[in-house]
C-alpha cells in the first residue's frame, strides 16, 4: 500500500465548507459588513478553503505574520516563507470590531466567497515586506506593485468559504483539492510523487525536467496555476488546451496526471518555490522540480538562488524536497535535450529555451522551430497568437 508525506504540520484543515450549507452561509454573507480582496487576496481564500494552505484556517494574524517575514517560520515554529494576508484601508480596519464576522468579496467579480471572522488588527511596514518577501522594493516588480497599492492594516483570523468561483466547473475534471489528489495517487499505489509548477505551456525543456522527475518518482503531478498571471502571460484556457496535447502525445498516460489550482502568481522566486513546495506536500506530492529561475520574473533573482533558499531549512521541516536540476537546452551536437552537467559542447551548439523567449517569437509573428516545442503545442499557440493579431 503507498504512503504518501504527511501533509505541512502534520493534516489538512481545509475550511470550504460542504454543498448543503453553503447557500445558507451566502444568505448570512449578504447581511455581514463587506471586505473587498484583491485577485491575489481572492486566490489565496481559494487556496484555503481547499487545504492547500495547511495548517492555515485563516488569514494570518500579527504573530504568524512577524515570523513568517523576520524568519520564515509561523508562531508555532513551522516552516511558512510568504505572508497570506487580508489588506484593508485604516479608515474599513477602525469600521470593524474584534470578534465580529466580515464577508468577503473578491472585487472583480463582486461575488461573495468566505466568512471571516477578525481576531486581529494590525499594520505592517510596506518596504519591509516586499524587501524581505521578494528581495527587492522595485514598483517594477509586479508583486511589490501588489503591497504598496493594498490597505494599510491587515486584518487576520479564521475564515469558512462557501465559494470556488466556478474553477471546480470550469475545469471539471481537472480541478481538485489535497485531500482528492492524495485519494488519487493513493489509487494509483504512488508513494513518491514529483510536482511541476508551470504558468506557461510546457517547452522542451519542460518536457525535459518532468521526465527527470518522472523516472525518480512513481507518478509525476503536472500542476499548473490558473489564477491570475501578469499582463503578457498566456491565458489559462490556452495553457490548458497545451497540457493536454503534450500529455497525450509525450508522456506515459499511466505515470502522470495533471490537475490545476487556482493561486495567483506573487513572482516571489526564492519564498515563491518553498510556498510551492509546502502546498505541494499538502497535495501529497514528496518532491518538486525546481529548475533556472523559478517562479522568477525579470532579473531580481539569480539563475538557482530558488534552489539555494532550501538550504535554510532544517532536514524534515519541509517534506517535499526540491528536485534541483541545472538549465536545459538542446543540443544540436548531441541532437537532444541536455543540461550544463551533461553536455560540454560549446554553447554555439545550443538551443537555449525559454518561455519568454517562445511569447517574443509568437509577438513578432514567427513560428518556434520544433527544438523549442512540440508540433501539437505550437499549433495551439500560433492560434491564439493569430487571434490577437485579427483583434
Amino acid at each position: 500500500m503507498s504512503k504518501l508525506v504527511t501533509p505541512h504540520g502534520g493534516k489538512l484543515t481545509p475550511v470550504l465548507a460542504p454543498k448543503e450549507q453553503r447557500k445558507e452561509l451566502l444568505a448570512k454573507a449578504k447581511t455581514l459588513s463587506v471586505v473587498r480582496m484583491s485577485s491575489r487576496e481572492t486566490s489565496d481564500c481559494l487556496m484555503l478553503g481547499m487545504g492547500a494552505f495547511s495548517p492555515l484556517t485563516g488569514f494570518m494574524k500579527k504573530a504568524d505574520y512577524d515570523g513568517v517575514i523576520n524568519n520564515m517560520h509561523l508562531s508555532n515554529g513551522l516552516a511558512w516563507p510568504l505572508p497570506v494576508t487580508l489588506a484593508a484601508t485604516k479608515a474599513q480596519a477602525d469600521a470593524i470590531t474584534v470578534g465580529s464576522e466580515v464577508a468577503l468579496v473578491d472585487d472583480e467579480s463582486g461575488e461573495y466567497v468566505a466568512i471571516m471572522t477578525i481576531a486581529d488588527k494590525y499594520g505592517y511596514d510596506k518596504e519591509k515586506e516586499c524587501k524581505t518577501a521578494f528581495f527587492t522594493n522595485d514598483g517594477g516588480h509586479p508583486g511589490v506593485q501588489k503591497v504598496m497599492a493594498q490597505g494599510e492594516v491587515y486584518l487576520g483570523g479564521d475564515i469558512v468559504t462557501f465559494s470556488e468561483l466556478g474553477y471546480d466547473e470550469k475545469y471539471a475534471g481537472y480541478y481538485a483539492h489535497p485531500a482528492e489528489t492524495r485519494a488519487l495517487f493513493e489509487s494509483k499505489g504512488w508513494s513518491t510523487v514529483c510536482a511541476f509548477q508551470t504558468r506557461n505551456p510546457l517547452h522542451r525543456s519542460h518536457e525535459f525536467l518532468c521526465k527527470i522527475g518522472n523516472e525518480v518518482c512513481d507518478g509525476l503531478f503536472l500542476h499548473p496555476i490558473v489564477g491570475k498571471l501578469k499582463k503578457g502571460d498566456i491565458p489559462a484556457e490556452v495553457r490548458f488546451e497545451c497540457y493536454k496535447a503534450h500529455m497525450e502525445n509525450y508522456f506515459n498516460p499511466a505515470t502522470i496526471e495533471m490537475r490545476v489550482y487556482p493561486m495567483e502568481m506573487r513572482y516571489a522566486g526564492p519564498k515563491e518555490a518553498v510556498l510551492h513546495a509546502i502546498f505541494r506536500q499538502n497535495f501529497g506530492c514528496s518532491h518538486l522540480l525546481v529548475g533556472r529561475d523559478h517562479a522568477g520574473v525579470g532579473s531580481y533573482y539569480t539563475a538557482y538562488q530558488a534552489q539555494e533558499i532550501f538550504n535554510e531549512f532544517k532536514t524534515g521541516e519541509i517534506l517535499c524536497q526540491p528536485i534541483k536540476v541545472t538549465s536545459s537546452f538542446y543540443c544540436k551536437r548531441c541532437d537532444g535535450m541536455a543540461t550544463d552537467k551533461t553536455c560540454a559542447h560549446d554553447p554555439s551548439e545550443h538551443i537555449n529555451i525559454s518561455g519568454t523567449k517562445v511569447r517574443e517569437m509568437f509577438g513578432r509573428g514567427e513560428l518556434p522551430p520544433l527544438e523549442f516545442g512540440r508540433k501539437e503545442v505550437l499549433e495551439i499557440l500560433t492560434r491564439y497568437y493569430q487571434a490577437l493579431d485579427n483583434k
